[in-house]
């Protein structure tokens, strides 16, 4: 039986974008399942942005095909526009407004009509926990709560598809995780997410699929952890309850031991075929572990080796210190 292929909400092939001698885009190709979460990871300047305003029909590619929901992002714009929301590095919330009147403004660009607009405005604001500041100039809400009435406002036309450009960029670690969760509860719905971001974290906790972008070109993807499998210092640590157990698998499997801990560190990406082949190797010398883990280097990690750059989580941590 044919294995059902999911629908993609997001394909591109070749996408090319220069400005001058300046290449931002050197030949993306992307496949984003419908609704899941994809990340878009990359260092400043990477082409991350230009790829959402390419995606989002705000610019056109120099060159390569694109489409988004089943429409071609040149020749049918206006579908695009209609499917998709968008939520950028900067905030598009009108401080002289109430966060109410922010929102009813975005019903109206909607032409979703005053009673139904309202209705649309009452859930949206219960929904992101606002209610309470609904009648306040949005110039006095918080960080995170201007960051939670924004995505409000892109959700006033019940797209299909959001494009999340660095959502996150200077909230707090409390309000971070609140934006997670509403991304989660988003693609809960069935709406797809394309999230860009220097948080890897961020795209370790949400992200279904992962790309990662340098110098204009993907130069991996995958999920968090097939990626991380990609760079060395993977290991599966084996723990005995005495001594002999634990020098008969050293002979067996090689590797370091730890004779205080009692553990044993084998090399290995964690992947499913060497698991089983280590365990099966163990089974047949009658050696059985007390407890199994498996190490894999950071998502920060995999972004070092692939771009030559620490990322942002790496430099705030470095920085808290």
């Amino acid at each position: 039986m044919a294995q059902h292929t999911p629908p993609a909400a997001i394909t591109a092939t070749g996408l090319h974008k220069a400005y001058g001698d300046h290449v931002v885009l050197d030949g993306v190709d992307l496949r984003v399942q419908a609704g899941t979460v994809f990340s878009l990871l990359g260092p400043n300047g990477a082409g991350k942005t230009t790829i959402v305003k390419i995606l989002s029909t705000l610019i056109s590619a120099d060159s390569g095909r694109a489409g988004v929901l089943g429409h071609d992002v040149a020749t049918r714009p206006e579908a695009v526009r209609a499917a998709i929301g968008v939520t950028g590095q900067y905030s598009a919330v009108d401080g002289l407004l109430t966060g109410r009147e922010n929102l009813m403004l975005m019903a109206r660009l909607h032409r979703l009509g005053r009673a139904r607009g309202r209705r649309r405005a009452d859930e949206l604001l219960e929904h992101f926990d606002l209610v309470d500041a609904a009648g306040k100039p949005a110039s006095t809400y918080s960080g995170g709560m201007r960051r939670r009435l924004d995505l409000a406002m892109t959700l006033m036309g019940g797209p299909r598809l959001i494009f999340l450009d660095e959502p996150t960029t200077g909230l707090d670690p409390r309000s971070r995780r609140d934006m997670w969760q509403i991304i989660r509860d988003l693609v809960a719905d069935g709406v797809t997410v394309f999230l860009t971001t220097q948080y890897l974290e961020e795209a370790d906790q949400l992200a279904d699929r992962i790309a990662v972008l340098d110098h204009g070109r993907i130069v991996a993807q995958g999920t968090a952890a097939e990626l991380k499998r990609r760079v060395p210092g993977g290991h599966v640590r084996l723990r005995f309850t005495g001594t002999e157990a634990l020098e008969s698998a050293t002979r067996v499997l090689g590797g370091e031991a730890d004779d205080d801990a009692l553990a044993l560190r084998v090399p290995g990406n964690g992947g499913v075929a060497s698991l089983r082949d280590l365990l099966k190797r163990l089974d047949d010398a009658s050696i059985h572990p007390e407890e199994l883990s498996v190490r894999t280097p950071a998502l920060d990690d995999v972004f070092l080796a692939l771009t030559g750059r620490r990322s942002a989580d790496d430099d705030t941590r470095k920085a808290s210190r």
